[in-house]
């Protein structure tokens, strides 16, 4: 599987952004891809994933993200997209998306966002 991650920039306080992750290859039809974030000096860590299972698709959020992130899926393209809005400061990380199945996982590149106070 290779994944293929963009839209990173920078932003000021309180702008959006939309962050894509691309998934080719060996696809299993249930899957999990999500994007983790790790800033500087701090521990890599979930931002925001979602699950295609046998019933339906699902997502998670950390806290620190509800309300303001969405994650959102495009299972022809098996690409996942995170809006995100309301952005912080402390939003300013090196964010991966990452594929999981039953069998794999697989880290796609990291894409910068930077948010300006």
């Amino acid at each position: 599987v290779q994944l293929q991650a963009s839209g990173g920039g920078l932003v000021q306080t309180g702008g959006s952004l939309r962050l894509s992750c691309a998934a080719s290859g060996r696809i299993s039809i249930v899957n999990t891809i999500g994007w983790y974030r790790q800033a500087p000096g701090k521990q890599r860590e979930l931002v925001a994933d979602s699950t295609r299972g046998t019933r339906g698709d699902s997502t998670d959020y950390a806290d620190s993200v509800k309300g303001r992130f969405t994650i959102s899926r495009d299972n022809a393209k098996n690409t996942v997209y995170l809006q995100m809005n309301s952005l912080k400061p402390e939003d300013t990380a090196v964010y991966y998306c990452k594929y999981r199945d039953y069998f794999v996982d697989y880290w796609g590149q990291g894409t910068l966002v930077t948010v300006s106070s």
